[in-house]
């Protein structure tokens, strides 16, 4: 990794240059910088959770205009295709996340540039630089009263967590849940299903100094798997009278997938 001085293009049709102003260090970025398992793509400018205001845009775009609030988003939505066009936007013809693509849609080169050589892309975002160039699909208008230092992690580890159980799991009222790991993305769970009025709202996590905190998030009821001697998943199923509605797993461990799907009931 270095910090270097670099060349941003202006946008080009259907694109918008935003000044960032506050981004943060997903896994995810890691994995793609480590390389490991794929067909590492370099230089490129990792980064896509953020938020920034519109320095300029490009011919066409009407969406959105400079000195605009956003968020840069890695599932844009090209609001055309047929995904867009019923409640799978984020499978969206156009936009759907692409770890591959380094340049832009329109003409496929990168906006980034040292000394006339390309510097790729990242999911069409590249949060890490002070500016970046995104599709006008590949930004979300905010409320520009809504602090950016808060609501940038929105467009990553907030929507992931609650996005999967609002819109995926969709909690009943009064239902039950069970959250596998309590990092950002489990707290954002817990919010979902706070929101979605569950009752009981089970949280799993091998760090109880996380517990006092989701409680702040909705969680109700707390598990350490190393405080039995017996799976989680059997754990849970005791204290729920056979398992519970839903869960969501939260921390990418094929182990605790498992026991997420196994503490479901029949």
């Amino acid at each position: 990794l270095s910090v270097e001085e670099i060349e941003v293009a202006p946008p080009q049709k259907n694109e918008v240059r935003v000044k960032i102003h506050f981004t943060s260090l997903c896994h995810t970025d890691v994995y793609f910088w480590e390389a490991k398992g794929q067909n590492p793509l370099f230089p490129r400018i990792l980064g896509h959770e953020a938020g920034g205001v519109v320095e300029s845009v490009g011919e066409g775009v009407i969406d959105v205009q400079p000195g605009d609030h956003v968020l840069p988003i890695f599932t844009g939505e090209c609001k055309e295709c047929p995904h867009c066009l019923s409640e799978a936007s984020n499978m969206c013809d156009l936009l759907r996340i692409n770890t591959e693509r380094g340049g832009m849609l329109h003409d496929g080169h990168t906006r980034f540039s040292k000394d006339g050589k390309p510097i790729y892309h990242f999911l069409g975002t590249s949060t890490f630089s002070e500016y970046t160039v995104v599709h006008v699909g590949q930004v979300a208008k905010i409320n520009p009263e809504a602090p950016l230092d808060k609501v940038y992690v929105l467009s990553c580890g907030m929507s992931t967590g609650f996005g999967a159980t609002v819109n995926v799991a969709k909690p009943k009222k009064g239902g039950s849940v069970a959250i596998f790991g309590l990092g950002a993305v489990g707290l954002a769970a817990a919010e979902g299903a706070r929101v979605c009025e569950a009752s009981r709202i089970i949280g799993i996590d091998l760090n109880p100094n996380r517990f006092e905190e989701a409680k702040k998030f909705g969680c109700t009821e707390f598990v350490n798997p190393k405080d039995h001697n017996k799976p989680v998943q059997e754990v849970i199923a005791e204290m729920t009278g056979g398992g519970v509605d839903c869960s969501i797993e939260c921390t990418g461990s094929t182990q605790a997938m498992v026991s997420a799907f196994e503490c479901v009931h029949d």
